[in-house]
């Protein structure tokens, strides 16, 4: 009876703590999914604000660059980025000869300097002052008209070709373009490209009239024109390799066994 009595208030004592660890396990997933909902709440608040943020300053409209303090250096950034792409994408396209792409980057370089001068040339003239013309009344009695006096019109109409008139010789415009001795398909794409981009270049040049802006606007184009060449060049030589030929490689080796085969039958036998 003593045995059975202990195994009860075992039993009893089991009870109790089970039941008093399923309160604790109950309250401590209430207080777990209480505090999920609050971050929960807490995040989306927080989402909500920084939204708001966003918001007020997309309606401050702030530039995000500041611009240079010289006017010609602001035009120049904004053509290079409507110019760069499409240069890059003519040099980068002459992959067979490195010769090709010197010849693209001096015909570029090139017409650049031969499309900005005539301008810059013209932008430094100074204007002229108007001046009014003064026109004269002329009075009737000094208008002479006289029928008589005028030249007889030519009448005679050649028909050969010793009476005709020998026809002016059409001049041939100079091609300031090429440059002798440069690779010609370089020339070439080079021409294509600057046609692209030729009007564009012009036209910021011409916007200028401050010599100041002017002069730095020319001098900075050269510079990084040049130095995007040096990039192009260098992305160019890092993706650039000879791809693998098995048959090549069949080949090159043929010659070495030939010769190894013939050695051999050369021998004389023991």
């Amino acid at each position: 009876m003593i045995e059975r009595h202990k195994i009860l208030n075992q039993l009893k004592e089991e009870q109790r703590l089970r039941k008093f660890v399923r309160k604790g396990l109950k309250l401590y997933f209430e207080r777990k999914k209480s505090t999920e909902k609050n971050q929960l709440e807490d995040a989306q608040r927080l989402r909500e604000v920084v939204r708001q943020l966003i918001q007020e300053v997309a309606k401050t409209d702030v530039p995000t660059e500041q611009p240079h303090v010289n006017t010609g250096i602001n035009i120049l950034e904004d053509l290079l980025r409507n110019i760069i792409p499409t240069i890059e994408s003519g040099y980068k396209a002459l992959t067979t000869a490195k010769e090709q792409r010197v010849s693209f980057r001096e015909h570029v370089l090139n017409a650049v300097e031969n499309t900005l001068l005539p301008a810059e040339v013209v932008a430094g003239v100074p204007h002229e002052e108007e001046t009014e013309i003064e026109v004269e009344e002329l009075e009737e009695q000094d208008i002479n008209v006289s029928i008589e006096d005028d030249a007889p019109e030519d009448k005679f109409i050649p028909v050969r070709d010793t009476d005709k008139e020998p026809e002016e010789e059409v001049e041939v415009e100079e091609d300031t373009f090429t440059i002798s001795g440069a690779d010609l398909t370089g020339r070439n794409f080079a021409a294509n490209t600057w046609n692209k981009v030729e009007k564009q270049t012009l036209d910021a040049f011409e916007s200028l009239a401050d010599q100041e802006d002017r002069e730095l606007f020319k001098d900075y184009l050269l510079t990084n024109l040049k130095l995007y060449f040096d990039k192009f060049e260098d992305e160019l030589q890092a993706n650039l390799s000879e791809p693998e030929s098995p048959d090549y490689e069949k080949e090159a080796g043929a010659p070495a066994e030939v010769e190894a085969e013939e050695t051999i039958e050369d021998i004389p036998a023991l």
